[in-house]
């Protein structure tokens, strides 16, 4: 593939939401945006916002919709090189080591001097740090996929800053350094998508390398297309009071606010329960699919029936007797 080509969910914003939309991944412009700018500026992508929002699921969508290879790498501390660019197969060493040593004899037999001797042992030598003896990891399998890729670099911020270094060259030129091969640099450049969520704080380093994305938590329309693309047999009524009473409890006083990630989990759960509609003992026997903290659970215990009935106004028909649950409404977010 041409270094320069660029595929057709590519080739505009609209395309790039068009392709997501696809492979059910419902994308804002922004998002669109900075995937499209990943790709013809050549820049990674660093998505930072809460757990389950859809950061990582945005590079698995993409990978999808575009037909290309998807390379993870789930960072974690004490992650070095071996684990993210490559390790030398030492077992496949150790082996040629031996059958070298075995036919040692009749090598050096052949030579007709000392030099000539340590002349073809040294070309031996080399071979033991060949690409035949190399195993790539996530990064240099990015360097080397010759149809187009997308790297992952997943929970950055889990990583120590020992590994944001490593991986400056990689970002800035798209290449890898091996000392006993020289530099691999990429067929294709990968589409780069690193995620984090600012569990500390990352390098500028990295940053000035990287366009800025944050994925926050939705507001209720786009909520509501999201659950209906990934939960398309829910009702329309169920799916409004399951939108209005999540949003409800983003702007409680809780710890841990549900993600889109556990409000598609809940529409699937209320699936399985034949709900046709809220009420109060449903939502308080699965609430803890929505929040994952007790201390968060017994926050909003008191305020269940209200928000319950919130919700429930929420899709009723208006009426002069309808009570206004305008107060109810979340921010939206930042």
């Amino acid at each position: 593939m041409n270094p320069e080509f660029t595929p057709a969910g590519l080739a505009s914003i609209d395309a790039v939401t068009a392709a997501l939309a696809g492979v059910g991944y419902i994308s804002t412009r922004q998002i669109s945006t900075a995937v499209y700018l990943a790709h013809h500026l050549r820049k990674p992508v660093l998505i930072e916002g809460p757990a389950g929002v859809g950061k990582t699921d945005l590079a698995v969508s993409a990978a999808r919709a575009l037909g290309f290879a998807l390379l993870r790498l789930q960072c974690y501390e004490g992650l070095d090189d071996s684990k993210a660019l490559y390790e030398w197969k030492y077992g496949k060493q150790l082996l040629y080591t031996q059958i070298l040593k075995e036919k040692i004899g009749l090598l050096v037999d052949q030579a007709d001097t000392l030099d000539a001797s340590f002349a073809k042992l040294a070309g031996f030598q080399d071979l033991f740090f060949s690409r035949d003896f190399l195993e790539a990891r996530p990064l240099l399998q990015a360097m080397e996929q010759r149809g187009g890729s997308v790297l992952l670099i997943d929970e950055i911020d889990k990583s120590e800053e020992a590994f944001e270094a490593l991986l400056l060259e990689v970002l800035a030129d798209y290449q890898v350094t091996i000392p006993e091969i020289g530099t691999i640099r990429a067929q294709v450049p990968p589409l780069v998508i690193l995620t984090s969520n600012n569990t500390r704080e990352l390098g500028d380093a990295l940053k000035r390398r990287c366009l800025h994305l944050h994925i926050g938590f939705p507001d209720a329309a786009l909520e509501r297309r999201v659950l209906r693309a990934r939960v398309p047999a829910i009702a329309e009524e169920l799916l409004g009071q399951l939108v209005a009473f999540v949003q409800s409890l983003r702007v409680a006083n809780i710890r841990k606010p549900p993600s889109i990630a556990e409000s598609v989990d809940w529409a699937r759960t209320l699936l399985l329960m034949h709900a046709a509609v809220l009420d109060e003992s449903l939502v308080r026997d699965t609430l803890n699919v929505l929040l994952k903290r007790e201390t968060d659970i017994q926050e909003v215990q008191g305020a269940l029936a209200k928000m319950t009935q919130a919700a429930l106004q929420s899709t009723a028909p208006a009426s002069t007797n309808a009570q206004p649950v305008a107060s109810l409404a979340p921010a939206q977010p930042g």
